[in-house]
């Protein structure tokens, strides 16, 4: 460990080990050669797991690559990100294609084809070698109200070119999906403002 946690008291001690930890650093560095498309999925019962793939996204704009967000169940509103990721035009597409939770639309045959007019255009982003980035926003829920299958995801992901990256976000990751990820991310809740406090969703926070 470094700083105030380092055993030593001595700074030219600190010195030493800091820069042996660094040649050790850096050798790990580069024996990490391999280059590939991921699949990283943000899951769990907190909150940030879609701001988890927007700060992707904004990542990835910000090299000068291509990304497509697909947001499955979401769709009654316009959220904040989405109004100011239009700044980078053609770079970004968004797609919201649901109309928000199951007991506002009250009508599961329409959920179900509006996820599955989702998952087909996200399978043409999937198929883009142009997209760096393709967020599949809320899929999770999508798969655990059975409006879409593991195995169409499973087989949209292994259909991608080799170096496009897929987010996949929403509570109730299945673990199949888990276990073919590279990177699983689990938000734990802990404090919720809406549970304890009773505040409201409120804009730049949840929208």
């Amino acid at each position: 460990m470094g700083g105030e946690l380092a055993p030593e008291t001595n700074a030219d001690a600190y010195r030493r080990r800091m820069a042996r930890r660094k040649e050790v650093q850096q050798q790990r560095v580069g024996e990490r050669t391999l280059e590939k498309g991921l699949v990283l999925v943000f899951t769990g019962d907190g909150k940030g797991k879609t701001t988890a793939a927007l700060g992707l996204v904004l990542r990835t704009l910000g090299h000068g690559e291509q990304v497509a967000v697909v947001q499955f169940i979401k769709g009654g509103w316009q959220p904040g990100e989405a109004k100011a990721l239009e700044l980078f035009g053609d770079a970004l597409h968004w797609h919201a294609l649901g109309e928000g939770f199951t007991w506002e639309t009250q009508d599961r045959d329409r959920d179900r084809d509006l996820v599955q007019q989702a998952w087909q255009r996200s399978l043409l982003y999937l198929a883009d070698a142009e997209r760096k980035l393709v967020v599949l926003d809320e899929v999770n829920v999508a798969l655990k109200l059975g409006y879409l299958q593991i195995e169409q995801v499973l087989e949209g992901l292994a259909m991608r070119p080799a170096l496009t990256h897929v987010a996949l976000t929403g509570r109730g990751a299945p673990p199949a999906l888990v276990e073919r990820a590279d990177l699983v991310t689990e938000m734990k809740l802990l404090r919720h403002p809406f549970r304890e406090q009773g505040v409201k969703a409120q804009a730049g926070i949840e929208f």
